[in-house]
Parts: C-alpha cells; sequence; structure tokens
C-alpha cells in the first residue's frame, strides 16, 4: 500500500503570522518537527509539503519534497478539504497520512497506530482525538452531569475531542466521498501534550514553554 504524507502549509496565517516558520527558543522552526517525525517513519513512502510559497522550502529538513500549490488555495474560503482532494489529484497513493505544522509534539507512535487500523481494513480513516471527561454547560444549564447528584469526573461517559493532529485516509476516501474522514473511521487517542496544537501567540508560548521544559517534538508522552 503506498503511503504519502503531506503537511499543508500556508505562509499567510492571519492570527500568527509566519507561525510555521516560527522557531521555538533554541530550537528549529515549527514546522521543522513534524516534518522530522514524518521522515522517521519507514512505513511512509514519501513526506510532502504543499504550500504556495516556494521559500519555504529553506525551512524544511532534507528529505522532505516540497509541491507548489495554487495561490487560490490559500484563501480563506477554501476548505482543508479542498486543499486535501488537490493534492491527492497532484499525488496519487493509495493511503495519505495529513498533519499539521501547528501540532508540533505528535508522536511517530500515535500516527503508526493509526495507520494500521487503516491497513488492516477495519477502518478506511482514521483521526487523532483526545479523549475528555469533565463537566459541560450548554445553553446556560449543565449539559452532561445532574447537579443534585455531581459524579467524579473519571465517572462521566467519556467524549473525544478531534486534535486536527493528524487524519489518515484511504484514496477513495478523499476522492469519492471528498472527505478526510471517511464513514469507518479509528479514534487515535492522544495525550494531552500530543494534542497542542497552535492558532494563537498564547498557544505558540505555551508550546515552546513545553520545549523548553525538556518535551521534545515527537516523542512519546504518557
Amino acid at each position: 500500500m503506498t503511503t504519502v504524507a503531506v503537511v499543508p502549509i500556508k505562509r499567510n496565517n492571519r492570527r500568527l503570522p509566519h507561525k510555521n516558520t516560527r522557531p521555538f527558543t533554541g530550537g528549529q522552526p515549527l514546522c521543522w518537527y513534524i516534518l522530522t517525525t514524518l521522515l522517521s517513519m519507514p512505513e511512509l513512502d514519501r513526506v510532502y509539503v504543499y504550500c504556495s510559497d516556494p521559500d519555504i522550502q529553506d525551512f524544511l529538513p532534507p528529505g522532505v519534497e516540497f509541491l507548489r500549490r495554487s495561490p487560490e488555495l490559500d484563501r480563506d474560503s477554501a476548505s482543508m478539504t479542498y486543499v486535501l482532494a488537490s493534492f491527492a489529484r497532484e499525488v496519487e497513493a493509495d493511503c495519505y497520512v495529513m498533519a499539521h505544522a501547528t501540532a508540533p509534539f505528535i508522536g511517530a507512535g500515535s500516527i503508526r497506530r493509526g495507520l494500521e487500523a487503516v491497513r488492516s481494513g477495519a477502518y478506511d480513516s482514521a483521526l487523532s482525538a483526545r479523549k475528555v471527561q469533565d463537566f459541560f454547560w450548554k445553553d446556560g444549564r449543565p449539559w452532561n452531569y445532574d447537579p443534585d447528584c455531581i459524579p467524579r469526573t473519571q465517572d462521566l461517559p467519556p467524549l473525544y475531542q478531534e486534535t486536527s493532529g493528524f487524519y489518515i485516509y484511504t484514496r477513495e476516501v478523499i476522492t469519492h466521498l471528498g472527505r478526510r474522514v471517511g464513514k469507518r473511521p479509528c479514534l487515535v487517542e492522544v495525550s494531552g501534550i500530543e494534542a497542542v496544537d497552535i492558532d494563537e501567540a498564547e498557544d505558540f508560548r505555551i508550546a515552546d514553554a513545553l520545549y523548553r521544559c525538556g518535551y521534545l517534538p515527537g516523542q512519546e508522552v504518557g
């Protein structure tokens, strides 16, 4: 089964400009970390960055292939599914691993579990998710618990939050269904550290603090 990884990168981020190439304190550019993790996986035949700006190549580790995408895909109106469908039209593979530069702490082991699930045939896709057991409110009232009989959080029914760390899908899922999550998805539970995703400046400061505390991107975190 031919498997390729793709990391879509947009240089003109509005909420945190140039976040994908911003370095951690004493470290490498943000995009370097997930790409290095993907390059370490022998299960992947090729690792791509899909970006409209050729200058991104100055920030990539050796071994990553650059594929230039249309600037139209940088528009806010272009959904990520549309970007991934465009990539699939240009690069044919049986299976795709899509990851984000903004999730630098995702470990190869978590991605591998998703790949194994899809390759088994039992699932047509896999995605990273964080298990959440906490008290939630909706429309001004408790949503998942009774305030007259407050349970322990560990006794609450678990919910699973997509982390956007990675999505794994077969070619049929993206080309025929037009989705990155198929009809038989596998949820790969990841740790709180792996679930870190960078959107805003505060998110970057938190991730940088984790990095300075010794949480190395790509390592397995229990």
